[in-house]
């Protein structure tokens, strides 16, 4: 059974708005921090920048893994091995983020106190390090619909090779 038109229409609308507006915030966000951490400790400013781009980079990669997967859900194939790759590309995705953001507490960390009057709350850093560990757990989530993918997979296989046998048999 294929998805409804509308939704595929509707979620590749929202795909496509978020990977322009991931560019821009690549181009143009990232070039204003860049710019704004002339004040902040030396390697602050590049460290966080890189993160950033290689973060927003993380969410391109998810983006167009799901769209890939979409489009085998409207046609129908996307129980099939081809869509282990893509969800295997956006667990990977999702754990790379995840370390991204404990990359950022442990900067926050070491740029502590590096410039008179710039402190970092411990209690922020410890927060960040949560948002990683919620990340990952969300790679884990992901790892386990991989496992049921797997197994709907699985199961198509043996239903087509059953009712192989039960025309053969009729």
């Amino acid at each position: 059974m294929a998805m409804s038109k509308w939704v595929v229409l509707t979620l590749r609308v929202v795909l496509a708005i978020a990977l322009v507006g991931s560019l821009v915030v690549q181009v143009l966000i990232v070039a204003l921090l860049w710019s704004n951490m002339e004040d902040a400790a030396e390697g602050v400013g590049i460290s966080l920048a890189v993160i950033a781009v290689l973060g927003i980079l993380c969410l391109q990669v998810i983006a167009v893994c799901v769209w890939r997967l979409l489009t085998m859900a409207a046609r129908g194939t996307v129980f099939s091995p081809a869509s282990f790759r893509y969800v295997d590309i956006v667990i990977g995705a999702i754990a790379a983020g995840s370390v991204l953001v404990l990359c950022v507490a442990v900067v926050a960390r070491f740029a502590n106190h590096a410039v008179e009057g710039d402190a970092v709350a411990p209690g922020m850093v410890g927060i960040i390090c949560g948002l990683a560990l919620v990340a990952a757990g969300v790679a884990l989530l992901v790892y386990v619909m991989r496992t049921l993918l797997a197994q709907a997979v699985a199961l198509d296989v043996q239903t087509r090779q059953l009712r192989s046998e039960l025309d053969e048999v009729i």
